[in-house]
This record gives C-alpha cells, structure tokens and sequence, in this order.
C-alpha cells in the first residue's frame, strides 16, 4: 500500500500544480525525484509532526491541496491538536495518509503502535476516513479524495487481503446468508480473517474500506437482530454509529478489534493479529460465542 501511495502522489504532483505534499523525514528518500522537480510544491520539515500539520493548514489556506505523510502514531496522535487547529479550526482541508497501521511496526516498540487514530478522528466533524484492504485500492482512493474539497484519513497498512473489492466505500457483500442472518461488516483489511471465520457459521458478511462515514443506508438494509464489527483498529471505535443507526429496532451488536490491553511484548504484526483474536481463530471463537446456540 506504501507503495502504491508513493506511486500514485507522485503522479498527482505532476499532473495537478494545485496539489502540494508535506513529510516529516518518513519517505523523503521515497520522494526525492518528486521533490527535484517540484521543490516548490514537496517540504520536507524534518521530524517536526506539529509543524507538518502547521504548513498543510497554510497551503491549503492558500488554495492549495495538500497531502500529509507519516507513520499514523505521528501524524495522527502527535499532532492532534494541529489536526484540530491548524485544519478544522481554521476550516482548512488536507488529506493526511498514513502508514504503519494499529501494530504494523509492533517490533519498534509502543511508539509505533497507533491503534486509536480513528477514534481520535470521531472527536472531529466532517472528516472521509478510508482503510483500503488491498493496495489496488489505493490510487483510486487517493485520486478522488484529493480531488475532493474537505479532510481525509487515508490509513495504510502492511495487512491485505488477498483481493481488492471496487466502490465508493458503500458496503458490499462479499457472502450473502439469506434475509434475517446475522451481519458481519469487516474494515479493511481483516475482511479475508473474517471470512474464512464465518466459513461454518450462517453469517452474512459485508466489506467497506470507508468507516467515515460510515454506510448506514446500507447497514439498515442489511441488518438484522446481530451485527458483528470487526475493526483493524480499536475495538468499539464504530458502536456509536450502528447503535444510532439501528436505534429504532432491537438489535445485539459484538464489536471486535484491538483490544485495550497494554501488551508489553514487541512481537510481530501477526502475534498482535492472534493476541488481539484478529486472526480467523480467534475471529471464530468470538463470532460462535456470540451467535445464539440455534444459529451455532
């Protein structure tokens, strides 16, 4: 996914003189030829997340479009209230993305872990966040958020499933039960976990790889008495939406994702995947332990 983002912003900056790109130090040596030939329009502030964020408000207040890049615990938890000045307060618009999602860089330590930066987003109006879950996804989400007129979070990952799925980010079902079964909406890239989860279970499973704003004309649509969420980011992060969604008919909802246990040992991306039950095991214990004993 890094990849394709470096790719397809590249070619934005050759194609549309109104597009700008901000770095932090991550992926300046990516971007170097970029930068060569648009110095004007490619800044590089070095490790200075807050005044990333700064210079973005001011060249969007410019009329410019700018993109901001790094790792999600930079860009999004340490320069929180630059998200929250510099951009919303000022009604300037960016289109921040991301990479080293939740625990993509689990063996760098906590400070690389960023599990919470969609939630931090819900603090905030108005805000498209997509979490594509193939890297194919990616120049088209990219492309029409940048051509787009208001804030973005486009968070990359390391995880992927093994196909990309076309749209706007309105849910698709990607395994249909029959009317009435229980609704399982994976994000991203966790769709493949799930699936392969609900391989034995009647269980209708949706995919979108836009949580913001979340489809809920479609979730109305598809939706019975059971909904599962499961989140490649913390867990619960979209309770509130599908509780007010489904608000005026009876419904149980179990919402999977990174749990908010401290885990103290660095691992790898696919340890934190099987301690937080994000793998199709765990996946599967949680889906039979909530469906009720005649739909198990």
């Amino acid at each position: 996914m890094r990849d394709s983002f470096i790719e397809t912003t590249t070619h934005l900056l050759a194609e549309d003189p109104r597009t700008a790109l901000v770095l932090a130090d991550i992926s300046a040596d990516a971007f170097a030829p970029a930068a060569r030939r648009h110095p004007d329009r490619v800044l590089n502030v070095g490790i200075r997340e807050q005044l990333m964020l700064g210079v973005a408000g001011g060249l969007a207040l410019t009329g410019l479009r700018p993109i901001v890049h790094s790792y999600a615990p930079f860009l999004v938890e340490r320069a929180y209230e630059q998200i929250k000045l510099d951009l919303d307060h000022q009604a300037a618009h960016a289109v921040l993305v991301s990479v080293g999602a939740s625990y993509d860089r689990a063996a760098a330590g906590r400070t690389h872990l960023s599990p919470a930066d969609v939630a931090l987003f819900d603090t905030l109006a108005g805000w498209t966040v997509h979490v594509p879950g193939h890297p194919a996804e990616v120049p088209g989400l990219l492309r029409a958020t940048v051509a787009g007129d208001t804030s973005a979070y486009l968070r990359l990952s390391t995880l992927r499933n093994a196909r990309p799925y076309a749209g706007d980010g309105d849910l698709v079902v990607v395994r249909d039960a029959g009317p009435g079964a229980p609704l399982l909406v994976a994000v991203g890239p966790v769709l493949d976990a799930a699936v392969a989860a609900a391989a034995d279970l009647p269980v209708t499973v949706a995919y979108t790889h836009r949580p913001r704003p979340f489809d809920t004309a479609g979730l109305r649509a598809l939706a019975g008495t059971e909904v599962i969420l499961v989140e490649p980011y913390l867990a619960g992060t979209s309770t509130r939406v599908v509780t007010a969604a489904l608000a005026d008919r009876p419904h149980r909802l179990l919402a999977l994702g990174v749990g908010r246990d401290e885990l103290r040992r660095y691992g790898s991306a696919d340890d934190h995947t099987r301690w937080h039950g994000l793998d199709a095991a765990g996946l599967h214990r949680a889906l039979t332990g909530f469906l009720s004993p005649a739909l198990v």
